[in-house]
């Protein structure tokens, strides 16, 4: 009830003297749509996030080693559970915000996504994210191995995170990419683009969690409870993420 009345307050009390910051860490695949989500938040509640951004992997390891982060949006939910059972994250307060999808993208291949997913069975050379950190890396791997290809035979460019893999086939480093969804829909570029089915791989469940160091503050269990809300959802869903 206490929390309830907080988040009213906040919605309707934006100047209230009490507003907190929260330091934020969130996967790169994300950080655009947790960009926006942040902007609203700030205007309704008066609170102020700071985000920060890397491969779910790195965000991790960071806060094992005591970064000052409240609250972390990972790509995955094995990282977020790992963190509760070291004791550094609250049991009661992990959930899931969305659901990922991976896409081989060919900016330079024009064509349907049948013509996408002919190019990504003949390629050698293509782009992902890390596999051993970030979690579109190591769907990214099971779908190549589902699809009968050798990680090991191929010349993969890896990213330190989504993000770069992304970069890497913008830039035409190499002929094509697999890529979070999200990234092709806010972008809209040019090329073919195959929609990787979700049984090729694990599912990307990416996966919020309030950490130690911010349980009772108002910013970071706030926003925690704001992901999962209506006008957040729809936005989480109309950037290109399923939801749970």
């Amino acid at each position: 009830m206490a929390l309830l009345w907080r988040l009213c307050l906040a919605f309707l009390l934006p100047d209230l003297a009490w507003a907190a910051e929260a330091q934020v860490a969130v996967a790169a695949n994300f950080t655009r749509v947790a960009e926006q989500l942040a902007a609203r938040f700030e205007a309704r509640s008066g609170h102020r996030l700071r985000i920060s951004s890397a491969s779910s992997g790195k965000l991790y390891a960071q806060i094992r080693h005591g970064a000052p982060y409240h609250l972390l949006l990972s790509a995955d939910a094995g990282r977020p559970r790992r963190l509760v059972e070291a004791g550094l994250a609250r049991p009661d307060n992990r959930r899931t915000y969305a659901i990922g999808r991976l896409v081989f993208w060919s900016p330079r291949t024009p064509g349907d996504s049948n013509t996408c997913r002919e190019r990504l069975l003949h390629l050698d050379r293509l782009a992902i994210a890390n596999p051993r950190t970030a979690p579109y890396g190591a769907a990214a791997v099971e779908t190549l191995k589902a699809l009968g290809r050798d990680p090991g035979n191929l010349q993969l460019v890896v990213g330190e995170n989504i993000a770069q893999a992304y970069a890497f086939t913008a830039s035409g480093a190499v002929e094509g990419g697999l890529v979070a969804a999200a990234q092709l829909q806010e972008r809209d570029p040019a090329g073919c683009r195959w929609p990787v089915p979700e049984d090729l791989h694990h599912p990307i469940e990416q996966q919020a969690v309030l950490l130690e160091r911010g349980a009772g503050n108002p910013a970071a269990e706030d926003f925690f409870h704001f992901l999962f809300s209506g006008p957040a959802r729809a936005l989480i869903r109309a950037a290109g993420y399923r939801l749970p």
